[in-house]
């Protein structure tokens, strides 16, 4: 039998190759307290509880507690009434789709359903429409990037006996804002159509905000109309990797949600989400940081992410060249750049002075952009950033804008992915720098830049190949 700490020794060297979890200087996918006393029982939470499984409550009743007591805290902090009840899921995105299940399952006299969601909605909401048959009506939004509560209003009313869910985002992932939501409900509410609000980014962090007196716009259980809300605990929980909590106004709203069959020769199944088996690792460890941190330990957090947010804000006002797509009401930015330098040269600068932040592809009025996501970690770092991030203006400046042939882009606006082969993708991958034998390269600014040229459908189709192409068994 192999020496445990060789094998230990063999992942944490392979785990050198991925961006940092903590520290502060990923902008992107990781959310950090900065608080090593929080890592170290979520870690011990999480290794406890490993072996559990949430697929039968009454082998393990300890994980039915700890999931009852983490909605409660939820409930606490989104004015929910006594009525409503939750769910711990494995992530936003399973909150989501379970959102638009339990929407789609409670109609089942509608045999073509669909749902109103704005174009800033997040991708979650296309996937749903994807594996669930429900046909996503996507709604432009205003100049603010916010949601147009009218226009939404208008695609209701198009087909409103078909329409089985309405979305608002608090705040939408790309620009950091917060849609109307109270309009929405209420709209929603006068036809007898659900309300969704995706608060997965927002939900553990605007209540605070909110109690630190920043104006935050209402978006909870408290409007009128919210049948439904998303908030993960793997982000500004600041919970270890992944949970997320989906609310119910009532149980009567949650129960279309529940899966059941007895229709096999095995045990009875019950599911409340998607999963059957179901680790309460990531359950304990959410459970343990929030009982670590509390109201107090969870106010101190946001207050030190809204104050980085703030002078980031400032500071990237400062600087010549950059502009923020929208003020923020939570705690991303998107920075776009104007036409002296480029955005992708910009992020490759970024990146190779040793932060992490992440591109955004342009899509309809929104331009291509740099997103962040900061952290209560990244305070500490922000006057080190914005001097970065000055730094790597000047430098992108100096290079220029990323040149793409001009029978390259004619090609790729031309593509019919529909019609290419796998040899095909190959090859449009190979050109592109995509190739999966040795890695991404260390600029992505051309392969950016010629992804943005493409429409989405290409865009999705390049990147499928691409992924399919990199999971590939490696056999012993």
């Amino acid at each position: 039998m192999p020496d445990p700490s060789d094998v230990l020794g063999r992942l944490l060297a392979a785990q050198q190759r991925d961006l940092p979890v903590h520290g502060g200087r990923t902008l992107a996918y990781v959310y950090d307290s900065g608080l090593p006393e929080v890592d170290r029982v979520a870690r011990e939470a999480v290794a406890a509880y490993a072996g559990s499984n949430g697929l039968d409550p009454s082998a393990f009743p300890s994980l039915v507690q700890l999931e009852n007591e983490l909605v409660g805290y939820a409930l606490s902090l989104v004015d929910g009434p006594p009525s409503a009840v939750g769910t711990v899921t494995s992530g936003g995105t399973e909150s989501v789709l379970l959102a638009v299940v339990a929407a789609r399952d409670s109609r089942p006299d509608v045999t073509r359903p669909r749902m109103v969601i704005p174009s800033t909605a997040h991708a979650a909401f296309h996937k749903a429409a994807h594996y669930f048959g429900v046909e996503a009506v996507v709604v432009e939004v205003g100049e603010d990037f916010r949601a147009d509560a009218a226009a939404m209003a208008a695609a209701l009313e198009e087909d409103v006996d078909r329409t089985i869910l309405m979305v608002a985002s608090a705040p939408s992932y790309a620009h950091g804002v917060i849609d109307p939501v109270t309009a929405i409900a209420a709209t929603a509410a006068a036809r007898g159509v659900r309300c969704h609000v995706d608060a997965c980014i927002g939900g553990w962090v605007l209540p605070f905000g909110a109690r630190l007196g920043r104006e935050v716009e209402p978006w909870t259980f408290a409007v009128p109309g919210v049948t439904s809300i998303s908030m993960d605990t793997h982000k500004y929980g600041y919970a270890p990797k992944g949970t997320s909590i989906l609310l119910h106004r009532t149980p009567e709203l949650r129960r279309p949600q529940l899966y059941a069959t007895a229709s096999w020769p095995g045990y009875t199944v019950i599911n409340t989400t998607l999963q059957s088996t179901k680790s309460g690792g990531p359950l304990a460890g959410a459970w343990a940081v929030v009982q670590q941190l509390g109201d107090a330990g969870y106010l101190e957090l946001a207050r030190q992410v809204f104050e980085a947010t703030d002078r980031l804000v400032a500071g990237i006002a400062a600087i010549d060249g950059l502009r923020l797509l929208a003020e923020p009401d939570s705690t991303l930015l998107a920075v776009a750049t104007d036409d002296s330098l480029d955005v992708f040269t910009l992020i490759d600068e970024i990146n190779q002075r040793g932060w992490h932040v992440q591109p955004q592809l342009s899509y309809g009025a929104s331009p291509a952009n740099a997103h962040l996501s900061l952290s209560a970690a990244t305070l500490p770092h922000v006057s080190d950033f914005l001097s970065a991030l000055a730094d790597s203006v000047s430098a992108a400046r100096a290079l220029g804008p990323v040149e793409v042939d001009r029978g390259i882009a004619d090609f790729v606006r031309s593509l019919d992915v529909s019609a290419l082969s796998d040899e095909e993708f190959e090859g449009i991958l190979a050109a592109a720098g995509l190739g999966t034998g040795d890695g991404l390269p260390e600029r992505m600014a051309p392969i950016n830049a010629l992804l943005d040229l493409a429409a989405p459908a290409t865009r999705e189709a390049v990147v499928r190949s691409f992924v399919d192409q990199l999971s590939r068994p490696v056999r012993p």
